[in-house]
């Protein structure tokens, strides 16, 4: 096990390569949370820390073989950097789905990137093909030590700008960063909860707790990418299970919703996987009256999605709303419509309507409308508004 011995040796080592991130408050989250802006790290996320500590203890036989890796984009990124400013050749296994940037940003650091068909686990496989093929030395991306104590550096930072903090959030996918964060928080400051959060469609580190013993859960789509394992390591597995408090799951919706925050309340751009504990926080998994650092681990968004994850944070949080109603099929009915809907101060952004649908009948039509909402109480004052003025509100 990571002792604590082995994170200070790493913060040494770090001084110099990896950056001592912001830890700012954001009160427009919440009165008590905080956030630890590791996407603010050197290539957009904390993992240059773990692979930093690992490949300044490769001997000089392992740097002369090279360096292969396994990863959905940070790690790989990570290890690219690391081994090119030590001289050392690095290839990188990647899902052939990994967001075009963290791939692109891969090769620009210097690294040769191999993309293999399937998610996280297939490009593990294909890692350790080439390790046992070529001789490379495998850099894991959360189940080695060196990476973990590199992780755990986080919470050393944490604890010098906060020495008060009650509750520290971590996102986990395989769990090295939630290890060292919980091993040096829990060693410093006993008291200090440590609680990790996943997405709910892959909650391996969860299942794998509650069962007590290392689970692989079935896949599941997530936009929080970076966090997206379907089994644990077996040295994380040990740490969470001894050190981390609670395990806790966040959905699809929610995470939109913290990334759509986070631009909003803090101007800082997270990833998936670093909003999850910003989602955590904001939907209440946790205890908020706790004074709670959240980790948020990354910035690496693909921008090609990001229009489509930040509308589905203001559909989460009641910004925008998608109604689908039904008119009487003769004129003037569409206005008298759209004028209840804009009594109640919503914007209309686009508006449809179909005479023949399965869902109308003869006299009748259906109008499917998006508009723009100021909450959740706004869109209940519309849904009233509609049923008052004899408007049924049809399932989309």
């Amino acid at each position: 096990m990571v002792t604590i011995d082995k994170i200070y040796e790493a913060r040494k080592a770090l001084e110099g390569v990896a950056r001592v991130t912001p830890l700012t408050q954001a009160p427009k989250i919440g009165e008590t949370c905080y956030i630890k802006a590791e996407n603010l790290q050197l290539t957009g996320a904390f993992k240059i820390r773990g692979a930093y500590n690992k490949m300044r203890q490769l001997t000089k036989e392992e740097a002369a073989k090279g360096v292969v890796a396994c990863s959905a984009g940070n790690h790989a990124q990570g290890i690219a950097l690391t081994a090119t400013m030590l001289g050392i050749k690095s290839v990188i296994c990647m899902p052939a789905g990994a967001p075009l940037a963290k791939v692109e940003n891969t090769k620009n650091y210097g690294a040769e990137v191999v993309l293999v068909p399937g998610i996280y686990d297939d490009a593990a496989a294909e890692a350790q093909r080439l390790h046992d093929e070529k001789g490379y030395t495998f850099a894991h991306p959360f189940n080695d030590e060196a990476v973990i104590a590199g992780q755990g550096t986080i919470a050393l930072e944490i604890l010098d700008q906060l020495p008060d903090v009650e509750q520290i959030v971590v996102p986990i996918g395989g769990g090295g960063l939630i290890s060292g964060v919980a091993i040096a928080a829990k060693t410093l400051k006993p008291e200090v909860k440590v609680i990790g959060v996943q997405a709910a469609t892959v909650p391996s580190m969860k299942v794998s707790v509650e069962k007590g013993a290392i689970t692989t859960v079935p896949d599941g789509a997530t936009i929080a990418d970076g966090i997206h394992v379907l089994t644990p390591g077996t040295l994380t597995y040990e740490a969470v299970s001894k050190y981390v408090d609670e395990v806790v799951t966040v959905s699809e919706d929610e995470i939109a919703a913290a990334i759509l925050s986070l631009l909003e309340a803090q101007k800082t751009v997270a990833e998936g996987a670093g909003a999850t504990t910003v989602a955590a926080y904001m939907f209440k998994k946790i205890d908020t009256k706790l004074k709670t650092v959240c980790v948020v681990s990354g910035g690496n968004v693909d921008v090609t999605t990001l229009s489509r994850i930040i509308t589905r944070g203001l559909t989460k949080t009641g910004r925008i709303l998608e109604i689908n109603t039904k008119i009487e099929d003769k004129p003037g009915s569409l206005i008298k419509l759209l004028q209840v809907v804009s009594e109640t101060g919503a914007n209309v952004l686009s508006v449809s309507h179909e005479r023949e649908d399965k869902d109308s009948d003869v006299s009748a039509c259906v109008v499917r409308m998006v508009v723009e909402t100021r909450n959740a109480d706004h869109v209940n004052d519309i849904y009233k508004k509609m049923k008052k003025s004899g408007y049924s509100i049809l399932e989309k």
